[in-house]
């Protein structure tokens, strides 16, 4: 659905226009105006298209929007957002439906546009609170809730006491362990929760619980259900079925993800007609990906018909990536012939324990890490940080208490040694690496050692240290006509380099070259390079880039070697070679006049 815009006043159309390049917008007004559908009556027409569209703008006198809209207004469920800007596009007024309309975004949104200022009245905005109504929709979760919901926000936003409950983790809890206001106590249990003490429950879970306090739910799609069934079993009373069993294990059906089967059922309609109903994913497993599922009631009748010992249970297990159920297979016929079976897993992932994050803490500058990678190391438990190459700095980001040790006199084993001793108590561990860490960054046999004991860990990625010195030598290192191409390689050491990558092959490209930890070997770099390059092809050396003793040498590549030896330069050296080093000539067509794509029609070329 668009969004209208009604101008109000001469001075709106200006403003409009500026709106008009930044979002798809139709604009109307009542007074004939280029570019501008003229509409009769404002009154009738807002009331006629009111709802087939998502916003309303209104530009002009903010009375003259109220009433406007009045008559046409429902409730905060179902109105459209409506927007007023005053006829000097200095405020940017949400007049209705601003948190589950979205009208309080897109108020901020126009203000950033407009360089105006956003006014925006809901408390929770303005107390920087979480906006309880709208808050599971931005995480995709189900929200549920005992007690009217008005009142749990009054609570809420009024700071009573509160208690949060999260018995699963993924980024969303995370985000709201870490923006938690100081009136809301954590927990991970339900039975640690001394009831007594607040006045609100608010709890992150797929299970139900028995609370004597108003509780707002918020059901993540963490569960994950097999089914196996007679052939053309029909669906007719399953669903219900299947969620009173659930209640019955205290489990919600709105956090059901995933509905699995094997192969055998992917046409069953009742596999179909429960996704759509729950709004879950469908998984279909073959039975060659199942045969390592270890299942508790292996069944040799179902592996005759199937080729799998349970089908309910082991797509389970499989899709949750776990090796315990929720719900072990049940039977069920709800009407005669149509026996159906089903078993419930949680996501592996979303168990609150344990948990590793190897994080690329980017090319040195504590400041140039990703914002997802400070929040990981100011919630970590444990930071193991490769401190040869990773500035101390960086550490500084961790909470009080946390412990913080340095990799660089550690090896493999013992490194993995400490992370498992934290993991083991359910805490969460930052493994952390310069760059990116999938660049050089040896974690593949960190992963290796995480997959054999079955931990889970996530990568956060970073910017890579060939990434700084294009900013720090101002270059672009792809340029329009001479080079497209970068590559990133290090010379023959110690470590050897397969042969299709000696990098004298790949010097014929006569690409933008990034060449890692290959300052002590410069003069076989030199060499090699020289092969295919022209001696007078620019060079930097980059040591240390973004850190605070940062050295950058340029040069020639005929010059490379005596530059590194003179420098004495060896760790976290990085050298690039190519025509786009400081290089100021060739154009880009995207910018060009003439050059039409999808935002731009661009203008015919003159003879």
């Amino acid at each position: 659905m668009k969004t209208a815009i009604i101008i109000l006043s001469d001075r709106g159309e200006e403003i409009a226009r500026k709106i008009g390049s930044e979002m798809e917008v139709e604009v109307f007004s009542v007074q004939e105006r280029k570019g501008v559908v003229r509409v009769e009556v404002l009154g009738e027409f807002v009331g006629e298209n009111f709802s087939r569209y998502s916003a309303w703008i209104f530009i002009g006198a903010l009375g003259i929007a109220v009433r406007t809209i009045a008559p046409y207004l429902r409730s905060k469920y179902m109105d459209p957002a409506v927007v007023s800007i005053d006829s000097t596009g200095h405020y940017v007024i949400p007049v209705v439906s601003g948190h589950v309309g979205g009208a309080n975004d897109l108020a901020c949104r126009l203000a950033r546009c407009l360089g105006a200022e956003a006014v925006v009245t809901t408390q929770s905005d303005k107390a920087g609170l979480w906006a309880l109504d709208v808050w599971g929709e931005k995480w995709g979760w189900k929200t549920e809730h005992i007690g009217p919901m008005n009142q749990l926000i009054a609570s809420f936003v009024n700071g009573r006491p509160t208690a949060l409950l999260l018995d699963i983790q993924d980024d969303a809890t995370a985000e709201m362990e870490r923006t938690a206001p100081a009136h809301v106590d954590i927990y991970y249990r339900q039975e640690a929760i001394p009831e007594e003490k607040y006045e609100l429950i608010i709890a992150v879970t797929p299970f139900i619980y028995e609370f004597n306090k108003p509780v707002l739910y918020y059901r993540p799609k963490v569960l994950h259900l097999g089914i196996g069934c007679r052939k053309n079993c029909d669906p007719v009373g399953v669903k219900e079925y299947i969620e009173g069993d659930l209640k019955r294990h205290c489990l919600s059906a709105a956090a059901i993800r995933v509905v699995a089967t094997i192969g055998l059922k992917k046409e069953e309609r009742l596999l179909h007609d429960l996704a759509e109903e729950w709004g879950a994913e469908i998984r279909i497993y073959l039975p060659e990906q199942l045969q390592d599922i270890e299942l508790p009631h292996p069944s040799e009748k179902v592996y005759e018909v199937t080729g799998v010992y349970g089908v309910a249970e082991s797509v389970a297990l499989k899709s949750a990536a776990n090796t315990d159920l929720l719900i072990e297979k049940q039977r069920a016929c709800v009407t005669e012939g149509n026996q159906f079976t089903y078993a419930v897993a949680l996501d592996k992932v979303a168990e609150r324990g344990g948990f590793i994050e190897i994080v690329g803490a980017g090319p040195g500058d504590p400041e140039l890490i990703s914002v997802r990678g400070k929040q990981m190391l100011e919630r970590a438990d444990l930071i193991l940080y490769a401190g040869s190459l990773v500035p101390v700095e960086l550490t500084y980001y961790a909470k009080a208490g946390a412990t913080v040790r340095s990799s660089a006199s550690l090896t493999l084993e013992e490194q993995f040694a400490l992370m498992k001793e934290f993991y083991d108590k359910g805490l969460f561990v930052v493994r952390l690496h310069t760059g990116d860490p999938c660049i050089y960054g040896a974690i593949q046999e960190q992963m290796a050692f995480f997959d054999r004991y079955g931990m889970r860990y996530h990568i956060t990625p970073g910017i890579s240290s060939f990434l700084a010195p294009e900013a720090a030598l101002h270059s672009q290192f792809t340029i329009p006509e001479k080079t497209q191409t970068i590559i990133l390689t290090r010379g023959e050491g110690r470590t050897p380099m397969p042969e299709k990558e000696k990098l004298h092959l790949l010097a014929r490209s006569q690409s933008t070259m990034c060449i890692f930890l290959s300052a002590s070997i410069a003069e076989e770099v030199q060499s090699e390079l020289m092969q295919h390059y022209p001696p007078e092809t620019p060079v930097a050396v980059c040591y240390h880039l973004t850190w605070k003793d940062e050295k950058i040498f340029r040069g020639k590549l005929e010059d490379l070697a005596a530059i590194i030896k003179e420098k004495q330069l060896t760790l976290t050296t990085l050298i690039v070679v190519g025509e786009a080093v400081g290089n100021r000539s060739g154009l880009s067509k995207l910018y060009s006049g003439h050059f039409t794509h999808l935002f731009r029609k661009g203008k015919e070329e003159s003879c």
